[in-house]
């Protein structure tokens, strides 16, 4: 390569997963290290010991999702006024995926219960605001158009047990996070009962409040989705800068290890998406600006931080682009031990083009550049 290198970046199964556990937990953990050894047993060639362990950490890492969206139930069903909750799960460091996934079944079992006991709660308050208003097939009889004799209905005793418990039970189906809005909705539709004169005219305003409940229910599980898929889009942003900041710490790593100097660029606006830049002791007139793209590919240029005088200026420039290349293809052995693939995909063999020179320096030059060019010829 010369002055410019560009490599798709592959991360490792087992990079990935870790990085989504240590999330899931909020810390790091002896669970991350499961991953850290199918990188080691990669690494070491043993393909049938990593095939084991990347099976474990892959089950241990979907049941340890399982167990924080349950956590995140339980929270829910809390601020809903729940009672007789399961406590949320800590998952500790010998915990196995097999282990957390029956806690999350045990658990299901608990939630969906505690939950149907909050919609009963739920409806018998609804019950009592409806009741409280006004008794239900109180009037026994109806009035005929014409204002003519009244005729007798069913009455109240026969009649208004049935209708309360068929209310109940449509008013127990309301979910338990349904908005005040929706609740008012179905309140104010059960009080028409109260104003019915007759079994028929009560089912068609029954009729009327499942229509309402199913329309409650579904703004709630509407809502529950719109959390459910910006909850998996911050997740994937948040995996993502994971990935982003593993990859630049091994970066900065390998090529510290290597003898450079690795610093944040501060030079763009957008230097906090990836931008390093790397120098040497013995380099004073180049440096590598680095920078790792979004597209998860990898970008190195090597420039010059003062102008080309002379031809040894040149002579320098490739020395520096074959010693850079060199450290290059060194980095990518250490990158490939720690779980993270490149592959080249545009470089350019040392000395092909000019290096380019830094902005400011193209414009103005050094002193020290001019003092060491008059160093160099004769008679001055």
């Amino acid at each position: 390569m010369s002055s410019g290198v560009e490599a798709d970046i592959v991360l490792d199964a087992a990079v990935v997963l870790t990085l989504g556990m240590n999330r899931a937990l909020g810390r790091a953990s002896g669970l991350a290290g499961r991953g850290a050894q199918a990188l080691a047993e990669r690494a070491a060639g043993r393909a049938e010991a990593r095939g084991r362990r990347l099976a474990e950490v892959r089950d241990l890492e979907r049941a340890l999702r399982e167990v924080v969206e349950r956590n995140a139930r339980i929270r829910a069903l809390a601020e809903l006024g729940a009672d007789d909750l399961p406590a949320p799960l800590v998952p500790g460091e010998d915990d196995a995926a097999a282990d957390l996934t029956a806690w999350c079944a045990e658990t299901d079992a608990k939630l969906d219960a505690a939950e149907t006991a909050l919609s009963r709660k739920i409806a018998a308050e609804l019950g009592t605001r409806i009741f409280t208003a006004e008794s239900l097939t109180t009037d026994t009889t109806t009035r005929t158009p014409d204002n003519g004799p009244a005729r007798t209905t069913e009455t109240a005793s026969t009649a208004q047990p049935e209708l309360d418990e068929a209310l109940g039970r449509v008013l127990a189906r309301l979910l338990p996070d349904a908005t005040d809005e929706d609740r008012r909705s179905v309140v104010e539709a059960a009080r028409l009962l109260a104003e019915t004169g007759g079994s028929q005219d009560a089912e068609t305003v029954l009729t009327e409040v499942r229509l309402r409940v199913q329309a409650a229910n579904e703004n709630a599980r509407s809502r529950r989705e719109q959390v459910r898929q910006e909850r998996e889009r911050q997740d994937a942003l948040e995996q993502a800068e994971a990935e982003r900041q593993y990859v630049l710490s091994q970066v900065t790593r390998a090529f510290e290890d290597l003898g450079y100097e690795v610093q944040q660029s501060f030079e763009t606006l957008t230097a906090d998406n990836g931008s390093l830049v790397l120098s040497k002791g013995d380099w004073p007139d180049h440096s590598v600006r680095m920078r790792l793209d979004g597209d998860a590919k990898l970008r190195a240029k090597m420039i010059r931080e003062t102008p080309v005088l002379d031809e040894n200026d040149r002579r320098v420039d490739v020395e520096r682009e074959q010693e850079w290349c060199d450290a290059f293809e060194q980095a990518r052995e250490r990158l490939e031990d720690a779980g993270i693939g490149s592959d080249v995909t545009w470089r350019l063999a040392p000395g092909v083009e000019r290096l380019p020179v830094r902005a400011e320096a193209r414009h103005t030059g050094t002193r020290a550049a001019r003092a060491r060019a008059r160093e160099r010829r004769p008679g001055q």
